[in-house]
C-alpha cells in the first residue's frame, strides 16, 4: 500500500481537491468522478460527498494509497 502524508494548512480540504493535491488524480473534476463512483474511503467509510470537508486526523483510502491527512 502506498503512504503518502499531506500537511493540511488551513482548517479543511475538499475530498475531490485532497485527491488532486496528492497527486492521485489530475484535476477537481477528477476527484469528484472517483467521489461519485464510491471509491473512496474517509476514516473506513465511504464518502459519496464530492467536496466533503476532510479534516486533519483522517485517513483517506483510495484503491492501494492511503492518505494521512495532518496539521501544518
Amino acid at each position: 500500500m502506498q503512504e503518502v502524508e499531506f500537511q493540511l494548512n488551513g482548517e479543511f480540504v475538499e475530498l475531490n481537491q485532497l485527491l488532486k493535491l496528492v497527486g492521485v488524480c489530475d484535476s477537481g473534476g477528477a476527484g469528484k468522478a472517483l467521489v461519485a463512483e464510491g471509491v473512496v474511503s474517509v476514516d473506513g467509510h465511504v464518502e459519496l460527498r464530492k467536496t466533503a470537508k476532510v479534516r486533519a486526523g483522517s485517513v483517506v483510502t483510495l484503491g492501494d494509497v492511503r492518505i494521512t491527512v495532518s496539521a501544518a
